[in-house]
């Protein structure tokens, strides 16, 4: 697949390996979040990962002339599972490293006191965890936001050659990062909706979750992972098929492919600009339905009450 080269062949998302907060959610009352460590088995489930990840790189008709490039969160702990995972590589194999702001965890506010965070995450379930936003920090959909920021960037990166990648060689990109910048991440990539979001499971610390390149230049979850796994993750069986579907699909096609989503904001009975016309309610219909919702004039008046005075 020659005109698709220049594409890296995966892009690699790794949550953090186990952290002293992950294990004791008190280290967050005395520690800033950024400075939370990897426990010791967090080490070695960061150096299983790396040994995993070149494993998955070097294998399955990979070329021999293989490169990876890092991305990585500010965060003590992504930073400490990255330099278990370099232990794997060899440096004539990794063109790069970036610390990457963007990809941080989400901000829960300064030291989190534990009762109060867990009334607070309590509140949240029943918000909704994509709008909720934390006390004096972000709602997933602040992360979304600058994720999304970062993923434009990763594409200006790609295209303008700037990981400097030789186009002999096969690049993959791997992403150290945390479990709700991942999850939002992917839906960024995959437009997910924020209802299909909110399905989705945190993934297990150092889990990997790997896009691959298909042959028609799209990515896809469904090369590398089974249904099983997807299904764990909370994708519902049309996302599963989705991804399936990707694998072969062309980019042309992805329009036709999204319209499932665009039916169900419209009517699909009104084929014509005739049928529209027959279902568009009409001016005296509409001074029916207003007055309806105002029995009088002095309800109308009391309904827009001047809560400044």
């Amino acid at each position: 697949m020659p005109q698709f080269r220049l594409l890296p062949k995966h892009i690699i998302l790794v949550r953090h390996g186990e952290s002293e907060g992950n294990k004791d959610p008190s280290a967050y009352t005395t520690t800033p979040d950024y400075k939370i460590s990897l426990t010791d088995h967090g080490r070695a489930q960061a150096r299983l990962a790396g040994s995993r990840l070149r494993d998955l790189i070097s294998s399955n008709g990979s070329s021999q002339d293989w490169r990876v490039y890092f991305y990585v969160s500010p965060y003590e702990r992504t930073r400490s599972t990255l330099r278990e995972i370099g232990k794997s590589f060899s440096k004539k194999r990794v063109i790069g490293v970036r610390e990457e702001c963007r990809i941080r965890e989400q901000d829960f506010g300064n030291f989190q006191v534990a009762e109060r965070m867990r009334i607070t995450k309590e509140t949240r379930e029943k918000f909704g965890r994509f709008f909720y936003r934390f006390p004096e920090g972000e709602s997933a959909a602040d992360v979304f936001d600058r994720v999304s920021s970062f993923l434009e960037s990763l594409w200006r990166d790609i295209d303008l050659n700037r990981l400097n990648t030789d186009p002999s060689q096969e690049l993959n990109l791997i992403i150290i990062s945390h479990g709700l910048a991942s999850r939002v991440f992917l839906m960024k990539w995959f437009k997910w909706t924020v209802e299909q979001f909110e399905q989705l499971y945190n993934p297990g610390n150092c889990e990997i979750r790997v896009m691959k390149l298909g042959p028609t230049g799209e990515y896809s979850l469904a090369i590398h992972h089974t249904d099983e796994e997807l299904q764990e993750w909370g994708l519902s069986p049309e996302m599963i098929e989705d991804q399936k579907w990707r694998i072969k699909a062309n980019k042309t096609d992805l329009h036709n492919h999204s319209k499932s989503y665009l039916n169900s904001f419209f009517d699909q009975e009104l084929d014509s600009d005739e049928d529209v016309k027959e279902d568009i309610v009409s001016d005296n219909e509409f001074e029916d339905v207003k007055g309806e919702n105002f029995d009088s004039d002095d309800d109308s008046k009391d309904t827009f009450v001047d809560t400044d005075s």
